[in-house]
C-alpha cells in the first residue's frame, strides 16, 4: 500500500469527509476525474493529495506498478488537534465574538487491484 498524508488543511472535518466518501473505493483515474469536477473547496487539497499518491506509487524503488490498476483503498481525515485558529468578528458595543476556523489531517491509501 502507499499512502500520501496532508496536515492541516485548511478545512473542517466533517466538510473534508464529504467529499473524501465519495472517492473512497474508487479508481485512482475515476477519483481525479470525480475530485476535478467536485465544486466544494476542498476538492483542490484532495486532488493535489491524489496525485501526490499516484506519483509516490510511480516511484517507489524496486516496484512495477500499473497507475491505471490503482485503487483507493483507504482514506480517511482526522481533526488537527489543538490547532485551531480562533478568529474575532467585531460585535456591537466594542465587544469581539471568537470563533475558530478548523483544519483536518487527511491521509489516502493506494493499492493496486489484483
Amino acid at each position: 500500500m502507499v499512502t500520501a498524508r496532508a496536515r492541516y488543511v485548511d478545512a473542517s472535518p466533517q466538510k473534508t469527509r464529504l467529499v473524501a466518501d465519495t472517492i473512497r473505493g474508487r479508481s485512482a483515474n475515476d477519483a481525479l476525474a470525480i475530485l476535478r469536477f467536485t465544486k466544494k473547496r476542498v476538492a483542490k487539497d484532495l486532488l493535489k493529495l491524489l496525485k501526490t499518491a499516484v506519483a509516490n506509487a510511480e516511484s517507489m524503488p524496486g516496484s512495477q506498478v500499473d497507475v491505471d490498476r490503482l485503487v483507493v483503498a483507504t482514506i480517511f481525515v482526522d481533526g488537527a488537534s489543538l490547532k485551531f485558529r480562533r478568529r474575532t468578528l467585531p460585535a456591537p458595543m466594542g465587544r469581539a465574538y471568537r470563533f475558530v476556523k478548523r483544519q483536518c489531517h487527511v491521509t489516502i491509501g493506494l493499492e493496486e487491484k489484483k
